[in-house]
């Protein structure tokens, strides 16, 4: 393999569409990637519209993996009450499964270098010489001009770079089903609160849904079992009753992630720029991460290779990068945070659906607030 002039940590969507960008400017990229293609992902599998014309422009148009087409949302209480509103933009259903493995290729096929399944174990930047040097767990070490964190929502690596959320105990779990429910529209995306939680579920490719949802260590615990949390805790929300009593898995055991933080992050560490969850990681029920990290890639691309080109010294990079972020995502983070605030609760819950459901206008409103526009 040849040197790379870009290393990127994490071929989730982040690290596989700035790759694509990356090689389709001339440069030399490298992935590194901890499992091999295809795996599942804890992920609600939903992106809206805003980011076709980028998939377009890389050359990923995800229309031959058979996505679903969503265009209304659905909001329900603890006990059941439930409003419908139509998505501004809509979007697409595809599983991650699905999705990573189509970037992947193309990746593959245009250049890009993988070294997988691979694990960092360090990163260091060498100020002497410009360049960083990143550390296997199997003892490599590969070394670029510029490395990219695109790792996801939370790594060993955050522990190494002194990162300041890691620091911090996060009480949410994450867990994800594949599903088949004959009957469930499949231009509908979901979303039913239960205690200490809420659940997502809509289509994807085939004859598939993807339910995904958040709760809290404690809540798992109480219940002893995923199991038994969603016998006894979802299931008094009747829509989620009905999903669970009803479906068929579609495999043996739930994907499940800890530890899942929505504090605030940087975008730039010790000399790597964030991109996507590794930067900033906005609420599952505001139903945008996966978007989110596209855009991530297109902002970080362009800038990346004027620095590669010797167009932009390194720290003129990291603040116009920094400020990018910011601006593209910072109102997004903020809304979506006071948004977590207000469910969850039962009480708070009931009150805040039923308000909404008389006001329509305002549900529309804080959509529009956690998505963007569309961008190529």
């Amino acid at each position: 393999m040849d040197a790379a002039e870009v290393l990127i940590l994490g071929g989730g969507l982040a690290g596989l569409a700035a790759a694509l960008d990356l090689a389709g400017r001339g440069h030399r990229v490298v992935v590194v990637e901890r499992k091999q293609y295809p795996f599942h992902r804890v992920c609600g599998e939903y992106v809206s519209h805003e980011v076709q014309p980028y998939l377009r422009r890389l050359g990923a148009d995800p229309a031959p993996l058979g996505p679903a087409s969503i265009s209304w949302f659905r909001l329900s209480s603890p006990a059941g009450r439930t409003l419908d509103s139509p998505l501004d933009m809509g979007g697409f259903g595809v599983s991650r499964y699905r999705l990573d493995e189509h970037l992947y290729r193309l990746a593959l096929a245009r250049g890009v270098g993988f070294v997988l399944p691979a694990t960092v174990a360090e990163v260091t930047f060498d100020a002497a010489a410009d360049r960083h040097r990143v550390t296997l767990a199997d003892g490599r070490c590969l070394t670029a001009r510029l490395v990219l964190g695109t790792y996801g929502k939370r790594s060993a690596l955050d522990r190494q770079l002194g990162r300041a959320f890691f620091g911090q105990r996060s009480p949410y779990v994450g867990i994800k089903h594949h599903l088949r429910l004959p009957g469930f529209a499949r231009d509908v995306i979901a979303l039913h609160n239960f205690r200490d939680g809420y659940a997502g579920i809509s289509a994807i490719e085939e004859d598939k849904l993807c339910f995904c949802y958040l709760t809290t260590r404690d809540n798992l615990r109480r219940s002893g079992s995923v199991a038994a949390l969603e016998g006894e805790v979802l299931a008094q929300n009747p829509h989620l009753a009905d999903i669970l009593g009803s479906a068929e898995r579609l495999y043996a055991q739930p994907e499940v992630i800890n530890e899942i933080s929505f504090a605030p992050k940087l975008p730039v560490e010790q000399h790597l720029l964030m991109v996507g969850d590794a930067a900033g990681l906005i609420t599952p029920l505001c139903g945008n991460g996966m978007a989110m990290a596209l855009h991530g890639a297109a902002l970080v691309a362009p800038l990346a290779s004027e620095f590669l080109q010797g167009l932009l010294a390194r720290p003129a990079l990291e603040a116009a990068y920094a400020q990018a972020w910011r601006r593209q995502f910072g109102t997004r983070l903020r809304v979506g945070r006071a948004v977590q605030g207000l469910f969850g609760g039962p009480i708070l819950s009931e009150l805040v659906v039923g308000a909404l459901r008389h006001w329509p206008a305002a549900v529309r409103t804080l959509m529009r607030q956690t998505h963007g526009t569309a961008f190529a």
